[in-house]
């Protein structure tokens, strides 16, 4: 039997982790982890995109700030081992679809896919994205790994957010308030139950 989903519960959790670890540095990039996640999710309001890509973009690095409630194994100082895998699980098990979960688990094969198709792409990297996708992120994807990614039914909405995960680093980005994206939740658990 599937747990009852109380969008206000889940949504004052998810308020309560960007309010506890989000003021944290974004594992070696000159911003905070909420400031990179806001950035992310402003970027796909500023194209106009529906509500649950931009809360795929919002939570796409959850899983970083649940190394605290979580015994998670880190990447040296660049964050949680499959923070993608342990934020899409945790989304999930909080009521958000499968597309929205979909957008996070799969952020970090996206950049292994784009620096292995397009090599131009891995100068937009910074030297901690790189250093991670090498490490512990599996390096450049297989030709089979390729053909199987671009088969995904999210596959389009997963770039998207890959992409403006990389400009998501602005040290000086003008920010709505969090408040602003836990009413966007908050509305969309409300509408989906």
């Amino acid at each position: 039997m599937a747990a009852i989903i109380n969008p206000q519960t889940v949504t004052a959790e998810i308020k309560e982790l960007f309010e506890k670890h989000g003021s944290e540095d974004y594992d070696g990039e000159p911003v905070t982890q909420t400031s990179h996640m806001l950035q992310c999710a402003m970027q796909a309001m500023s194209e106009g995109s529906d509500i649950e890509l931009i809360l795929g973009a919002l939570l796409h690095d959850v899983g970083h700030l649940l190394r605290h409630k979580q015994h998670t194994e880190t990447m040296g100082n660049y964050g949680v081992v499959n923070h993608e895998g342990v934020g899409a699980a945790w989304l999930a098990g909080k009521g958000f679809s499968g597309r929205i979960c979909a957008m996070v688990e799969m952020h970090v094969p996206a950049k292994r896919y784009l620096v292995t198709t397009n090599p131009a792409y891995r100068h937009k990297l910074s030297e901690a994205s790189l250093q991670t996708m090498m490490q512990w992120q599996g390096g450049l994807m297989s030709p089979q790994e390729v053909q199987t990614f671009q088969q995904h039914p999210f596959f389009e909405d997963i770039i998207k957010v890959r992409r403006w995960d990389e400009e998501a680093k602005k040290q000086d980005a003008v920010l709505l308030p969090l408040q602003h994206f836990t009413g966007l939740i908050l509305d969309y658990l409300k509408n989906k139950y």
